[in-house]
């Protein structure tokens, strides 16, 4: 064994060994009962409140730099859009949220393509054959629909193009442009649910909340964005 194998698997064993701690310490402090417990997100909401509005574009920078980590260690970002949205609003959350996934996926494809490219060849390039055409003939154009479409788990579709060896500034634009759709969505979930919580000082029904604005527009654009993402799909992924 060379020495650069040696070193791509002792950095590679790292990382899961790091994200292995991570994960770890955040159940160990946190349950799901802490993230469904409506007085204790009102409490919270409160003091969030509180350290965006004294340094906004410190907050900003904090947060983008938690999605990122977030995405390295952990590789999926629904929770992150409803966060950004519901501490920051659907606008300024959806710019932090785009650029700091944008980013954390950057980062995460540019560490599997050196480490962990021979793996994932082996795994899914006998699956995603029919792909590798259409990325050779218009890289940038195709990556933008992968990322549209989804369809995939947020940590497979960072790492899948190292299949197509996706250059990484069309990899980056790619993920800004294309994604900014459903994070916008999430975001204004997000932002939905703060506006709830400000104007309600007891949990609302099921029922009050799908009736309200603020969340069934949201919804309504994510399934949206879900179904048109599934008819494209059939034909990006046809033979």
């Amino acid at each position: 064994m060379n020495k650069e194998k040696k070193i791509k698997i002792f950095l590679g064993s790292a990382y899961i060994l790091i994200v292995s701690i991570f994960l770890w310490f955040f159940f160990s402090k946190f349950s799901f009962q802490d993230f469904s417990s409506y007085e204790l997100i009102r409490d919270n909401r409160d003091t969030l409140e509180q350290v965006k509005n004294s340094n906004i574009f410190i907050s900003s920078i904090l947060f983008l730099l938690g999605t990122i980590i977030w995405v390295l260690l952990l590789g999926f970002g629904s929770p992150v859009f409803l966060v950004g949205g519901f501490i920051f609003g659907k606008w300024l959350g959806t710019l932090i949220i785009v650029f700091g996934l944008s980013i954390g996926a950057t980062f995460l494809y540019m560490f599997a393509n050196y480490f962990l490219k021979d793996l994932i060849e082996d795994k899914f390039s006998s699956r995603f054959n029919n792909l590798t055409e259409k990325f050779k003939e218009n890289e940038f154009t195709f990556f933008l629909i992968y990322r549209f479409i989804g369809g995939i788990p947020f940590f497979i579709s960072n790492i899948l193009p190292t299949i197509f060896n996706v250059k990484i500034r069309n990899f980056f634009l790619g993920s800004v442009i294309g994604m900014t759709p459903q994070l916008f969505a999430g975001a204004s979930l997000g932002a939905g649910l703060n506006k709830i919580l400000e104007e309600n000082s007891e949990a609302p029904s099921l029922l009050q909340l799908l009736l309200t604005p603020d969340i069934y527009l949201p919804i309504i654009g994510i399934i949206t964005l879900v179904l048109i993402g599934f008819l494209l799909r059939k034909k990006f992924y046809s033979k």
